[in-house]
């Protein structure tokens, strides 16, 4: 059976999440009932990472085993006619060798948050992006959140539903910075825990409005205790923009 790795980007806020559901619509089950539309019969899908309810995606990435062996661009094009209305569409689709797996064979996974830090509410945003009604010092939102670099123990900012073996990660890269009234947070890791981002997003916003100092954030982190950890962030900011694979993949 060829694999097909595929690139998607959908906009989360109709969507319990990326996972399946039993009693709510989810990105995993919409494409595969345009996959199987396609396919004449069940297909699986697997993702790179389980976006939570409200998630968005620029590049989240996955594989699925058809029966029949197209090209790949008839893969996506036909996908994405199945796909309509939901809000999802695969951008990009290729074959790929059968050890090729979305989420084990990935090296790093890329995250952007989004804010907008005005009174007015937002109109053509609503639903895309946090708006946080007091001004944000993103240059300390940055300075404080270089602490969170490298190898931690990073169970101040993980969910207590997380599922992880370990709250031990090792993030690779994380900055602010502010564009207008926007203010964007980006990191990368080869993994993250359950809404360890909206969590550290809404800590570092207790450093732009001024109730903590880049010290206070520390002594968070450091104190690897989640009831510590400051308001988690609304899903609207968060994407998944992409996803890092061996060369060879």
């Amino acid at each position: 059976m060829p694999r097909y790795k595929i690139t998607v980007e959908y906009d989360g806020t109709p969507f319990a999440g990326w996972q399946r559901q039993d009693n709510a619509p989810s990105v995993q089950e919409s494409l595969e009932r345009a996959a199987e539309a396609l396919d004449g019969g069940p297909v699986l899908v697997y993702g790179a990472g389980r976006t939570d309810s409200g998630v968005h995606a620029l590049g989240q990435v996955a594989h699925l085993d058809l029966t029949k062996d197209l090209a790949a661009d008839k893969v996506r094009d036909a996908i994405n006619y199945h796909l309509k209305p939901d809000p999802v569409a695969v951008v990009e689709a290729e074959r790929v060798s059968e050890d090729f797996h979305a989420r084990f064979s990935a090296t790093q996974r890329h995250y952007l948050y989004r804010m907008i830090d005005r009174r007015a509410p937002l109109t053509l945003d609503r639903g895309q992006v946090w708006r946080v009604p007091r001004k944000l010092d993103a240059e300390a939102m940055h300075h404080a959140a270089q602490a969170l670099v490298g190898q931690h123990d990073f169970s101040t900012f993980r969910d207590a539903q997380c599922q992880a073996e370990s709250p031990v990660k090792t993030l690779d890269m994380i900055s602010v910075s502010r564009y207008g009234d926007e203010v964007q947070l980006t990191c990368s890791a080869r993994s993250f825990l359950h809404r360890q981002v909206r969590s550290i997003v809404g800590s570092l916003v207790e450093v732009g409005v001024g109730k903590w100092s880049a010290r206070d954030f520390k002594r968070v982190l450091d104190a690897a205790d989640r009831s510590r950890c400051g308001p988690v962030a609304p899903s609207d900011g968060l994407y998944l923009t992409a996803v890092d694979y061996p060369p060879a993949d």
